[in-house]
């Protein structure tokens, strides 16, 4: 199962990442059938000699793990193709991820952003989880253990989370970026029930239909990365999938998608690609500092020595109260604080380094995080005071407060200087 796994890397030749079917000229559509079997959530299609049974499911049922083990018992598939790719897959069955993790090294890499929503939606998902008796992602995984029981080729058959979540992001306008991290950060702290009905109806065709038509309706750019185009991925990866039999264990989302398109043609390297930088972003980050430096220059050569200071405090005050009032908010240590007052007004002057990653590596030198902290950050992330008093996760928040304060005040700062000099 190891070597196979792999396969979802797109240097692997075992998994194409072009379909024949594309590679070829407009081959004729494969004859496709549906029929129900005796459950409602499988669809059976035939592909080119092949059945495929796609078992929609939700992430937090017991009903969705026992009914993956019922049919792979019942099927005796060749192949087992889950909804996970190589990063996921090793998420849910690495206990020792979180003792690996260098707090140093994420916010460095600037990934401290990337990091707190996954734990959000995974907090998330683990409250709904815990509610109803199951971990996020047992139907998964479980899919896994029964194939290997039966002699089941196993495949991750999913595109790189990596991949989907800057596909996602890059398909995003400034406000709804804005829109969709309020959503992240308020699904952190929710305290909503999840009912076992209510979940086991998620999977209904009919209120799939309804869900999935409001969310395109909402929020376009993120359906389209997020489910359309994975429902191609899984799909191409499904019947491409080696063997006679194919049972495909995916969210029940994604079923009716892959049905669809049974028979489209599917360029997976297309799908794996990161989408450029728009050239204009580049330049955005120098504006700051170019339009400041033309203003002091400007004050300078019109009011002299005495106007450069007033210019200059302008700048500094509001780069370095904002940054600091919202470190110390967040609960930042006075050594962070301090950091944030003195650095907000440098770093917003250079685009390659961030306030927040000047205040981070303070934080956590006075933190000092430990291996038990990151051990804890699932349990204590299922509660606002949790996620305070873990001390992994209060540098995360500290990093993102004092980036957002240093960069309100650098644009205050920017609209003080420009008033003064006109």
């Amino acid at each position: 199962m190891g070597a196979t796994m792999s396969d979802s890397n797109p240097e692997v030749p075992a998994a194409a990442t072009v379909d024949e079917a594309a590679a070829a000229a407009e081959p004729a559509p494969a004859p496709v059938s549906e029929r129900a079997v005796d459950s409602d959530h499988v669809t059976v299609l035939e592909y080119e000699g092949k059945t495929l049974y796609i078992l929609g499911t939700a992430h937090v049922s017991k009903a969705s793990v026992e009914e993956v083990e019922r049919l792979i018992e019942e099927i005796r598939p060749d192949t087992v193709c889950v909804e996970l790719c190589e990063a996921r897959f090793q998420a849910l069955t690495d206990r020792e991820r979180w003792k690996k993790l260098d707090i140093f090294e994420v916010i460095k890499g600037g990934k401290t952003l990337f990091l707190l929503a996954n734990l959000a939606v995974g907090a998330y998902q683990r409250r709904l989880g815990a509610e109803l008796g199951v971990q996020p992602g047992a139907e998964l995984l479980a899919a896994v253990d029964k194939a290997q029981e039966v002699g089941a080729e196993v495949i991750l058959a999913d595109r790189d989370i990596h991949v989907t979540l800057k596909r996602t992001w890059g398909n995003l306008g400034f406000w709804k970026k804005t829109q969709l991290l309020g959503a992240v950060v308020g699904s952190l702290f929710s305290r909503e029930q999840g009912e076992q009905v209510a979940i086991e109806d998620l999977k209904e065709k009919a209120h799939l239909s309804e869900m999935m038509a409001e969310f395109a309706r909402v929020m376009p750019q993120v359906k389209e990365p997020l489910i359309d185009e994975r429902d191609h991925y899984l799909v191409s990866m499904t019947r491409e999938a080696p063997g006679e039999r194919i049972v495909s264990v995916v969210g029940a989302g994604h079923a009716a998608g892959m049905a669809a398109n049974l028979a489209t043609p599917i360029d997976r390297r297309a799908l794996e690609k990161i989408p450029p930088k728009k050239w204009w972003t580049g330049l955005l980050k120098w504006i700051i500092p170019a339009l400041l430096i033309g203003a002091f220059y400007f004050g300078f050569q019109k009011e002299g020595p005495a106007s450069f200071e007033q210019l200059v405090l302008a700048w500094v005050l509001p780069n370095s109260i904002a940054a600091a009032v919202l470190t110390a908010l967040v609960g930042g240590t006075l050594a962070s604080i301090v950091t944030a007052f003195i650095a907000s007004p440098i770093t917003s002057l250079n685009p390659l380094i961030g306030c927040g990653m000047v205040t981070g590596v303070v934080e956590a030198w006075r933190r000092k995080p430990t291996v038990e902290d990151a051990e804890n950050i699932n349990r204590d992330v299922q509660s606002f005071k949790g996620f305070f008093r873990n001390r992994f996760t209060r540098v995360l928040v500290v990093v993102v407060a004092s980036t957002l304060g240093s960069a309100i005040g650098a644009w205050i700062g920017l609209g003080w200087v420009l008033t003064k000099v006109s």
